[in-house]
């Protein structure tokens, strides 16, 4: 009984998950939906090709990531602990919480920009990212369309520098609104620079990101590796590599990376030892196209090889 009991306690709680995604997409479909009617960059389909897959990586994400993180989150929270010293975490815990959410989405949003960095620079990383750069159609969903392991080795990235530096509290022996609040705020943000809107914020792109800045992110041709910050591209701009040219977007967005069509071969693919796939198991939307341009995805891991 005790074991059934458990079981439907646990059921219960993957239902509400379920039911909380579910609201979350129909009120982002109709809020982004509308808004890409009106305001759209390129037109395109709301149904557009992989639309259904990238809903499946929102469902996949939404169940995994959270319960991903917590085994890593709580080994590194309990080493900050024990090495970190005590009053530097006693000082930061005492701020104001509105002082320590502003500072951890600064001290975060650089902890993600290294994490996305390191995905396009480091080779075995790569694996994983390149399933997020596969679109050639850019809209809101195309954020979801992330490998767990990718969503986890970013969002490690960035939790560990609040941890260190206590900002974020997770062994206080309550629930810390600190990580949750900027967790909520670059999920929702994620969804806005993926967007296929046309807008731009003028002198405010220094300060945060917008589709205009975020879709140079996903170009297919040169300028490569560029605006890896989610959500401030000033960031960007002190480590060189921030581009956003006024009044421009990309001709075309993808990667010249080989990655299988479907979902099960795009999640399990960067675990086997071979990346590439057969040529006919090669998601392409359009015909390939000759290219001096080096590929993103194994320029070593010396940084932005033209």
């Amino acid at each position: 009984m005790e074991f059934s009991a458990k079981v439907y306690h646990h059921l219960l709680l993957y239902l509400a998950d379920f039911a909380r995604l579910c609201l979350w997409l129909v009120l982002l479909v109709a809020m982004f939906g509308a808004l890409e009617k009106i305001f759209a960059l390129h037109k395109q389909k709301l149904f557009r090709k992989a639309f259904f897959r990238d809903v499946a990586y929102y469902f996949i994400s939404g169940f995994s990531a959270s319960r991903l993180l917590i085994l890593p989150m709580s080994a590194i929270a309990w080493g900050v602990h024990q090495v970190v010293p005590a009053g530097l975490q006693t000082w930061t815990g005492a701020l104001p919480l509105a002082v320590r959410i502003a500072a951890s989405m600064i001290v975060g949003e650089i902890g993600f920009y290294w994490g996305h960095r390191w995905s396009h620079e480091i080779p075995f990383l790569w694996r994983f990212h390149a399933v997020h750069h596969t679109a050639e159609e850019m809209d809101w969903l195309v954020s979801s369309r992330s490998h767990p392991v990718d969503i986890v080795f970013t969002r490690l990235c960035g939790f560990i520098p609040m941890y260190v530096l206590g900002l974020s509290r997770p062994l206080a022996g309550s629930v810390d609104a600190v990580p949750v609040v900027v967790m909520l705020v670059g999920t929702f943000w994620g969804f806005f620079i993926h967007a296929n809107l046309k807008w731009r914020f003028g002198p405010l792109e220094w300060l945060i990101a917008t589709p205009g800045f975020h879709h140079w992110h996903h170009t297919y041709q040169e300028p490569l590796n560029k605006n890896f910050a989610p959500m401030l591209p000033w960031v960007d701009w002190v480590f060189r590599t921030h581009y956003a040219p006024k009044g421009e977007w990309p001709a075309r967005y993808g990667t010249e990376t080989t990655v299988p069509a479907d979902l099960v071969g795009q999640l399990l693919n960067p675990l086997m030892p071979m990346m590439l796939p057969p040529s006919d198991e090669i998601e392409s939307e359009t015909e390939p196209v000759l290219s001096d341009t080096a590929s993103p995805a194994f320029e070593t891991s010396a940084p932005f090889i033209k």
